[in-house]
Protein backbone atom coordinates (compact mmCIF):
# COMPACT_ATOMS: atom_id res chain seq x y z
CA UNK A 1 0.00 0.00 0.00
CA UNK A 2 1.49 3.12 -1.10
CA UNK A 3 1.16 5.85 1.60
CA UNK A 4 2.06 8.58 -0.27
CA UNK A 5 -1.28 7.76 -2.68
CA UNK A 6 -3.25 7.22 0.65
CA UNK A 7 -2.85 10.71 1.29
CA UNK A 8 -4.06 12.32 -1.77
CA UNK A 9 -7.49 10.69 -1.35
CA UNK A 10 -9.92 10.53 1.08
CA UNK A 11 -8.90 8.61 4.53
CA UNK A 12 -10.85 5.73 5.95
CA UNK A 13 -10.16 4.03 9.29
CA UNK A 14 -10.57 1.27 11.08
CA UNK A 15 -13.51 1.01 13.43
CA UNK A 16 -11.93 3.06 16.90
CA UNK A 17 -13.61 2.41 20.03
CA UNK A 18 -12.89 3.68 22.60
CA UNK A 19 -13.74 2.58 26.47
CA UNK A 20 -15.46 5.02 28.35
CA UNK A 21 -16.63 4.92 32.15
CA UNK A 22 -20.70 4.18 31.53
CA UNK A 23 -22.63 1.78 29.26
CA UNK A 24 -23.66 2.34 25.97
CA UNK A 25 -23.38 0.89 21.94
CA UNK A 26 -26.32 -1.08 21.71
CA UNK A 27 -27.83 1.03 18.58
CA UNK A 28 -24.18 0.68 17.02
CA UNK A 29 -25.11 -2.88 15.51
CA UNK A 30 -27.65 -1.11 13.27
CA UNK A 31 -25.99 2.29 12.37
CA UNK A 32 -22.34 0.52 11.34
CA UNK A 33 -23.72 -3.05 10.57
CA UNK A 34 -19.99 -4.50 10.22
CA UNK A 35 -19.43 -7.62 12.27
CA UNK A 36 -17.54 -4.89 14.98
CA UNK A 37 -16.12 -7.21 17.73
CA UNK A 38 -18.20 -4.63 19.90
CA UNK A 39 -21.18 -4.43 18.40
CA UNK A 40 -23.35 -7.22 19.34
CA UNK A 41 -26.51 -5.59 19.70
CA UNK A 42 -25.91 -5.13 23.29
CA UNK A 43 -24.21 -1.94 26.20
CA UNK A 44 -21.14 -2.30 27.23
CA UNK A 45 -18.05 -0.42 27.85
CA UNK A 46 -17.26 0.91 24.80
CA UNK A 47 -20.24 3.58 23.65
CA UNK A 48 -17.70 5.98 21.51
CA UNK A 49 -16.57 5.79 18.22
CA UNK A 50 -14.24 8.42 17.92
CA UNK A 51 -13.87 9.22 14.08
CA UNK A 52 -11.04 10.33 12.38
CA UNK A 53 -8.95 10.95 15.60
CA UNK A 54 -5.76 12.48 16.30
CA UNK A 55 -6.54 12.65 20.25
CA UNK A 56 -5.98 10.48 22.92
CA UNK A 57 -8.61 9.22 25.58
CA UNK A 58 -8.29 10.32 29.19
CA UNK A 59 -9.05 6.90 30.80
CA UNK A 60 -9.01 5.19 33.84
CA UNK A 61 -7.80 2.07 32.55
CA UNK A 62 -6.61 1.33 28.76
CA UNK A 63 -6.87 -0.60 26.12
CA UNK A 64 -3.98 -0.23 23.23
CA UNK A 65 -0.94 1.75 22.34
CA UNK A 66 -2.92 5.13 22.02
CA UNK A 67 -6.29 4.81 22.77
CA UNK A 68 -8.59 7.12 20.81
CA UNK A 69 -6.44 7.86 17.53
CA UNK A 70 -7.48 6.50 14.65
CA UNK A 71 -5.49 4.22 12.57
CA UNK A 72 -5.68 4.09 8.74
CA UNK A 73 -7.37 1.35 7.35
CA UNK A 74 -5.73 -1.63 6.12
CA UNK A 75 -2.32 -0.20 8.08
CA UNK A 76 -1.02 0.43 11.54
CA UNK A 77 -0.51 3.82 11.29
CA UNK A 78 -1.78 5.84 13.57
CA UNK A 79 -3.52 9.18 12.24
CA UNK A 80 -1.42 11.94 14.12
CA UNK A 81 2.05 10.23 12.87
CA UNK A 82 0.41 10.52 9.43
CA UNK A 83 -0.81 14.02 9.92
CA UNK A 84 2.71 15.05 10.87
CA UNK A 85 4.73 13.17 8.84
CA UNK A 86 2.42 14.52 5.30
CA UNK A 87 1.64 17.71 6.98
CA UNK A 88 1.75 19.48 3.45
CA UNK A 89 -0.81 16.52 1.55
CA UNK A 90 -3.26 16.42 4.80
CA UNK A 91 -3.09 20.37 6.09
CA UNK A 92 -1.96 22.57 3.81
CA UNK A 93 -1.23 25.99 5.31
CA UNK A 94 -4.91 24.89 7.39
CA UNK A 95 -5.03 23.38 10.96
CA UNK A 96 -7.39 20.17 11.82
CA UNK A 97 -8.41 20.60 14.76
CA UNK A 98 -11.83 19.45 15.80
CA UNK A 99 -12.62 16.01 17.39
CA UNK A 100 -15.52 13.61 16.20
CA UNK A 101 -17.63 10.98 17.96
CA UNK A 102 -20.37 8.66 17.81
CA UNK A 103 -21.65 8.49 21.75
CA UNK A 104 -24.87 6.23 22.82
CA UNK A 105 -25.59 6.53 26.70
CA UNK A 106 -27.63 3.69 28.48
CA UNK A 107 -27.61 5.64 31.21
CA UNK A 108 -27.35 9.14 32.33
CA UNK A 109 -23.60 10.83 31.98
CA UNK A 110 -22.37 12.56 35.12
CA UNK A 111 -22.77 16.16 34.90
CA UNK A 112 -20.27 18.02 33.29
CA UNK A 113 -18.37 21.29 32.29
CA UNK A 114 -15.48 21.66 30.11
CA UNK A 115 -13.00 24.54 30.12
CA UNK A 116 -12.70 27.49 28.06
CA UNK A 117 -9.33 28.04 26.00
CA UNK A 118 -7.96 30.65 28.86
CA UNK A 119 -8.87 27.93 31.50
CA UNK A 120 -6.63 25.73 29.46
CA UNK A 121 -3.82 27.75 28.65
CA UNK A 122 -3.74 28.58 32.57
CA UNK A 123 -4.43 24.57 34.11
CA UNK A 124 -3.79 22.31 30.97
CA UNK A 125 -0.94 24.44 28.74
CA UNK A 126 -3.59 24.02 25.88
CA UNK A 127 -4.19 26.64 23.40
CA UNK A 128 -7.99 24.46 23.32
CA UNK A 129 -10.76 24.05 25.04
CA UNK A 130 -13.57 21.98 24.94
CA UNK A 131 -16.64 23.45 23.37
CA UNK A 132 -18.65 20.85 21.72
CA UNK A 133 -22.44 20.34 19.56
CA UNK A 134 -24.48 17.46 19.69
CA UNK A 135 -26.66 16.44 16.64
CA UNK A 136 -28.98 13.54 18.05
CA UNK A 137 -29.09 10.65 15.37
CA UNK A 138 -31.33 8.21 17.57
CA UNK A 139 -33.10 7.60 20.91
CA UNK A 140 -34.77 5.01 23.16
CA UNK A 141 -37.88 5.86 25.01
CA UNK A 142 -37.74 8.53 27.44
CA UNK A 143 -34.27 9.87 26.68
CA UNK A 144 -33.14 13.40 27.67
CA UNK A 145 -30.45 16.08 27.50
CA UNK A 146 -29.28 18.31 30.12
CA UNK A 147 -28.36 21.88 29.91
CA UNK A 148 -27.73 24.42 32.91
CA UNK A 149 -29.22 24.53 36.07
CA UNK A 150 -32.77 24.32 37.02
CA UNK A 151 -32.05 27.92 39.28
CA UNK A 152 -29.52 29.79 40.42
CA UNK A 153 -26.68 28.29 41.84
CA UNK A 154 -23.55 28.86 43.82
CA UNK A 155 -20.56 27.29 43.73
CA UNK A 156 -20.58 26.88 47.40
CA UNK A 157 -24.00 24.63 47.39
CA UNK A 158 -22.72 22.80 44.25
CA UNK A 159 -19.73 21.98 45.94
CA UNK A 160 -21.96 20.76 49.52
CA UNK A 161 -23.90 18.70 46.61
CA UNK A 162 -21.25 17.26 45.18
CA UNK A 163 -20.39 15.70 49.12
CA UNK A 164 -23.43 14.49 49.71
CA UNK A 165 -23.68 12.88 45.84
CA UNK A 166 -21.12 10.24 47.76
CA UNK A 167 -24.56 8.25 49.39
CA UNK A 168 -27.50 10.09 47.07
CA UNK A 169 -26.18 8.70 43.96
CA UNK A 170 -28.66 10.78 41.74
CA UNK A 171 -29.01 13.76 43.59
CA UNK A 172 -27.34 15.52 40.86
CA UNK A 173 -29.98 14.94 38.26
CA UNK A 174 -32.85 16.98 40.01
CA UNK A 175 -31.01 20.12 40.20
CA UNK A 176 -30.26 20.30 35.98
CA UNK A 177 -32.77 21.24 33.15
CA UNK A 178 -33.81 18.67 31.38
CA UNK A 179 -35.00 18.51 27.68
CA UNK A 180 -36.65 15.64 25.71
CA UNK A 181 -33.77 14.54 23.03
CA UNK A 182 -35.50 14.40 19.54
CA UNK A 183 -33.42 12.89 16.51
CA UNK A 184 -32.50 16.08 14.27
CA UNK A 185 -31.99 18.46 17.26
CA UNK A 186 -28.73 20.34 17.44
CA UNK A 187 -27.14 21.73 20.42
CA UNK A 188 -24.36 23.84 21.11
CA UNK A 189 -22.74 23.58 24.56
CA UNK A 190 -20.07 26.31 24.84
CA UNK A 191 -17.69 26.19 27.27
CA UNK A 192 -18.78 26.75 30.96
CA UNK A 193 -22.22 25.44 30.43
CA UNK A 194 -22.96 22.56 32.81
CA UNK A 195 -24.70 19.57 31.35
CA UNK A 196 -25.19 15.94 30.99
CA UNK A 197 -26.90 13.26 28.26
CA UNK A 198 -29.15 11.46 29.76
CA UNK A 199 -30.00 7.48 29.11
CA UNK A 200 -30.94 6.56 25.52
CA UNK A 201 -29.66 9.19 23.51
CA UNK A 202 -26.72 8.85 20.53
CA UNK A 203 -25.38 11.38 19.29
CA UNK A 204 -22.54 12.66 16.87
CA UNK A 205 -20.92 15.13 18.57
CA UNK A 206 -18.25 17.54 17.09
CA UNK A 207 -15.78 19.19 19.30
CA UNK A 208 -12.37 21.04 20.24
CA UNK A 209 -9.60 18.25 20.26
CA UNK A 210 -8.95 17.72 24.13
CA UNK A 211 -10.77 15.06 26.99
CA UNK A 212 -10.68 17.52 29.47
CA UNK A 213 -14.19 16.93 31.34
CA UNK A 214 -14.71 18.16 34.75
CA UNK A 215 -17.29 16.40 36.07
CA UNK A 216 -18.35 16.78 40.05
CA UNK A 217 -20.43 14.28 40.42
CA UNK A 218 -19.13 11.20 42.77
CA UNK A 219 -21.16 8.01 40.19
CA UNK A 220 -21.68 6.95 37.07
CA UNK A 221 -24.65 4.33 37.27
CA UNK A 222 -22.54 1.56 39.51
CA UNK A 223 -19.31 3.08 38.68
CA UNK A 224 -17.14 5.13 41.60
CA UNK A 225 -15.75 8.23 39.90
CA UNK A 226 -12.78 8.94 41.96
CA UNK A 227 -11.39 13.04 42.92
CA UNK A 228 -9.16 12.66 39.87
CA UNK A 229 -11.38 11.76 37.47
CA UNK A 230 -14.00 14.21 38.54
CA UNK A 231 -11.30 17.22 38.39
CA UNK A 232 -8.41 16.41 36.20
CA UNK A 233 -5.39 17.01 38.75
CA UNK A 234 -6.83 19.68 39.25
CA UNK A 235 -8.13 20.58 43.14
CA UNK A 236 -11.94 21.13 43.93
CA UNK A 237 -12.27 24.68 43.96
CA UNK A 238 -10.00 25.62 41.03
CA UNK A 239 -12.18 22.89 38.68
CA UNK A 240 -15.47 24.31 40.38
CA UNK A 241 -14.26 27.99 38.79
CA UNK A 242 -14.74 26.29 35.42
CA UNK A 243 -18.49 26.86 35.77
CA UNK A 244 -20.87 29.97 34.21
CA UNK A 245 -23.17 29.78 37.33
CA UNK A 246 -25.20 32.95 35.29
CA UNK A 247 -26.71 30.48 32.61
CA UNK A 248 -29.60 28.29 34.24
CA UNK A 249 -33.28 27.29 33.15
CA UNK A 250 -34.86 28.13 30.31
CA UNK A 251 -31.95 30.62 29.62
CA UNK A 252 -29.75 27.77 29.29
CA UNK A 253 -31.63 25.57 26.89
CA UNK A 254 -32.30 28.54 25.05
CA UNK A 255 -28.44 29.03 25.16
CA UNK A 256 -27.53 26.14 23.97
CA UNK A 257 -30.50 24.73 20.98
CA UNK A 258 -29.41 25.87 17.83
CA UNK A 259 -31.62 25.72 14.21
CA UNK A 260 -30.34 24.90 10.46
CA UNK A 261 -30.07 26.89 8.32
CA UNK A 262 -30.77 26.12 4.40
CA UNK A 263 -27.97 27.21 2.24
CA UNK A 264 -29.36 25.19 -0.99
CA UNK A 265 -32.80 23.51 -1.55
CA UNK A 266 -33.28 21.21 -5.17
CA UNK A 267 -34.95 18.14 -5.65
CA UNK A 268 -31.94 16.11 -5.37
CA UNK A 269 -29.24 18.26 -3.39
CA UNK A 270 -30.17 19.94 -0.31
CA UNK A 271 -27.50 21.45 1.84
CA UNK A 272 -27.89 22.81 5.30
CA UNK A 273 -25.56 24.87 7.68
CA UNK A 274 -26.17 23.11 11.33
CA UNK A 275 -23.05 25.22 12.98
CA UNK A 276 -21.26 27.85 11.71
CA UNK A 277 -18.84 30.17 12.33
CA UNK A 278 -20.64 32.96 13.70
CA UNK A 279 -22.27 30.41 16.18
CA UNK A 280 -18.65 29.32 17.36
CA UNK A 281 -15.36 29.70 15.67
CA UNK A 282 -14.42 26.38 17.10
CA UNK A 283 -15.51 24.07 14.45
CA UNK A 284 -18.45 24.04 11.69
CA UNK A 285 -21.11 21.02 10.76
CA UNK A 286 -22.97 20.88 7.49
CA UNK A 287 -26.04 18.27 6.79
CA UNK A 288 -26.14 17.41 2.85
CA UNK A 289 -28.84 15.06 1.33
CA UNK A 290 -28.04 13.80 -1.65
CA UNK A 291 -30.72 11.63 -3.93
CA UNK A 292 -31.73 10.32 -7.45
CA UNK A 293 -28.48 11.17 -8.96
CA UNK A 294 -27.70 14.63 -7.17
CA UNK A 295 -24.50 15.49 -6.27
CA UNK A 296 -22.11 17.69 -4.54
CA UNK A 297 -18.39 18.53 -4.56
CA UNK A 298 -16.53 18.35 -1.25
CA UNK A 299 -15.04 22.16 -1.58
CA UNK A 300 -13.27 22.74 1.72
CA UNK A 301 -10.30 20.04 3.21
CA UNK A 302 -9.56 19.10 5.95
CA UNK A 303 -12.81 17.86 6.62
CA UNK A 304 -14.53 14.82 8.01
CA UNK A 305 -17.68 13.45 5.89
CA UNK A 306 -19.94 10.63 7.81
CA UNK A 307 -22.70 8.63 6.07
CA UNK A 308 -25.35 9.40 7.87
CA UNK A 309 -28.04 7.44 5.92
CA UNK A 310 -28.55 5.77 2.87
CA UNK A 311 -26.14 4.87 0.58
CA UNK A 312 -23.40 6.78 -1.96
CA UNK A 313 -20.29 7.05 -3.74
CA UNK A 314 -17.33 9.31 -3.48
CA UNK A 315 -16.05 10.02 -7.25
CA UNK A 316 -12.53 11.57 -8.33
CA UNK A 317 -10.49 11.28 -10.83
CA UNK A 318 -9.53 7.37 -11.49
CA UNK A 319 -11.38 7.11 -8.06
CA UNK A 320 -14.63 5.40 -7.39
CA UNK A 321 -15.60 4.16 -3.84
CA UNK A 322 -19.26 2.90 -2.57
CA UNK A 323 -20.26 4.30 1.13
CA UNK A 324 -23.11 3.49 3.49
CA UNK A 325 -24.73 4.40 6.51
CA UNK A 326 -21.74 4.27 9.34
CA UNK A 327 -18.68 4.85 6.85
CA UNK A 328 -16.62 7.67 7.28
CA UNK A 329 -13.42 9.74 6.13
CA UNK A 330 -11.06 12.23 6.25
CA UNK A 331 -10.74 15.01 2.94
CA UNK A 332 -7.21 15.87 2.54
CA UNK A 333 -6.14 19.20 2.11
CA UNK A 334 -4.63 18.33 -1.69
CA UNK A 335 -8.11 16.41 -2.35
CA UNK A 336 -10.16 20.20 -1.79
CA UNK A 337 -12.84 20.40 -4.85
CA UNK A 338 -11.56 17.41 -6.34
CA UNK A 339 -13.95 14.34 -4.94
CA UNK A 340 -17.84 14.86 -4.94
CA UNK A 341 -20.33 12.92 -3.47
CA UNK A 342 -23.39 11.54 -5.48
CA UNK A 343 -26.60 8.93 -5.03
CA UNK A 344 -28.65 7.75 -6.95
CA UNK A 345 -30.96 6.67 -3.88
CA UNK A 346 -30.41 8.93 -1.18
CA UNK A 347 -27.78 9.80 1.34
CA UNK A 348 -27.80 11.80 4.61
CA UNK A 349 -23.82 13.43 4.89
CA UNK A 350 -22.86 14.96 8.27
CA UNK A 351 -19.73 17.20 7.19
CA UNK A 352 -17.69 18.33 10.17
CA UNK A 353 -15.02 20.90 9.72
CA UNK A 354 -12.44 22.38 11.88
CA UNK A 355 -11.80 25.84 13.64
CA UNK A 356 -12.98 28.75 11.86
CA UNK A 357 -9.08 29.55 9.51
CA UNK A 358 -7.21 32.54 9.58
Amino acid sequence: MDIKDIVKKPIFFERNRVYRIYLGGKPYKEIFNDANTYDDGTDNMFPEEWVASKVKAINPKYFGKRDGVSVVKGTEIFFDDLLAEYKDELLGHRKYDCLVKFLDSAIRLPFQVHPNKEFSRKHFNSEYGKTEAWLVVAKRPGAKLYFGFKDRMTKELLSELEDRSETEKDIMTGILAGVDANVGDIWLIKAGLIHAIGAGCTIIEVQEPTDFTIQPERWCGDYHISYNEEYIGLDKQTALDCINYDIYGEKAISFAKVNPTVKIDTPSYKKEVMISYEDTPCFGEVRHTVKDGGEFTMDFAPSVYICLDGKAEVIGEGYSKKIKRGDYFYLPFVAEGKFKIMSDTQAILIECLPSKQD
